[in-house]
């Protein structure tokens, strides 16, 4: 076997370095090529990664959008609604968190889609509520208006009431017509002549007919009179309660009372005032003669004497 020569060493180890090297370079283009690819794929992966994030962001800045729209639409209605729309802006703000800081993908989305969820919750919720509001407004508004109805219609009832009321109490009321006052003097014993003379004055003749009345009840009833002087004083035969009669809770004088017996029927009195009873002399003047009747003025007339 013959020995390799200095040179023939030379060439091998020559060839040998040649292939490392070679080796080396082909390896060295090959981790180039891969750290190259695997920049580009990382970049790639960063930019799908922030476009996924900015997404997630517009999805929840609309979600807040919305849930802020729905607050001003229905306006006093979210106030009672108070606990669920802390609990949205308080995962709002969990997710905003998340997209600025240790941003995932995936938990972002789970949180997302439990947002949407609280926030269509939240939706149907306040649309029941405005749903039930305005049953009852409509409810309160026929309520009001039939409540108005009832108030008119007790009103026009208590007028009728009312009106009804006065007519029986006046219907209840006995009358008078065709009243007259007459002076008179006596020529002889028994003969009545007229007379407007106050010095020839003997009797005040006051002669009237009570209405017929189909309303009030049958029974006694006491006339009583009162003559006015032109001076206000009253022609009565004496002075205290023997002869006076209550009147609306005052005691009036009277000049001539009479009792009848009232059978509803129209029925013609005459009464008289005499002279006599009286010391005072007559005055001339027109004197007022007034009917009562109970707590009622049924009738008055006036004389003139000269």
């Amino acid at each position: 076997m013959e020995k390799e020569t200095p040179m023939q060493k030379k060439k091998i180890n020559t060839s040998v370095y040649k292939i490392i090297i070679a080796s080396l370079g082909i390896i060295v283009l090959i981790l180039a090529y891969v750290l190259i690819n695997t920049n580009n794929k990382n970049k790639e992966l960063l930019s799908e990664k922030e476009e996924q994030r900015l997404e997630l962001k517009q999805e929840l800045d609309s979600l807040i959008v919305q849930h802020e729209n729905i607050k001003i639409e229905y306006g006093e209605l979210s106030e009672s609604l108070k606990v669920k729309d802390s609990i949205i802006n308080k995962n709002a703000q969990e997710i905003k968190k998340l997209l600025d800081t240790k941003y995932r993908y995936y938990l972002v989305k789970k949180k997302l889609n439990k947002l949407r969820k609280i926030s269509q919750n939240y939706l149907h919720q306040i649309d029941s509520l405005y749903t039930v509001n305005k049953e009852l407004k409509n409810e309160n508004i026929k309520l009001t208006k039939n409540y108005k109805k009832e108030q008119l219609k007790n009103q026009e009832l208590s007028k009728i009431k009312e009106v009804l009321s006065e007519k029986v109490s006046t219907a209840s009321i006995l009358k008078t017509y065709n009243v007259k006052a007459q002076g008179i003097h006596l020529r002889g014993r028994k003969k009545e002549v007229k007379t407007y003379k106050a010095r020839r004055l003997d009797k005040i003749k006051v002669v009237f007919t009570l209405a017929e009345n189909k309303i009030i009840p049958a029974g006694k009833r006491t006339i009583y009179v009162r003559i006015a002087q032109p001076d206000k004083a009253i022609l009565a035969k004496g002075k205290g309660d023997k002869y006076s009669f209550d009147f609306k809770g005052e005691k009036l004088q009277y000049s001539i009372k009479k009792e009848i017996n009232y059978e509803n029927e129209a029925l013609e009195i005459t009464l008289y005032w005499i002279k006599n009873f009286s010391k005072k002399p007559i005055m001339p003047g027109i004197y007022t003669v007034s009917l009562f009747c109970g707590d009622n003025l049924i009738g008055e007339t006036h004389l003139e004497l000269k």
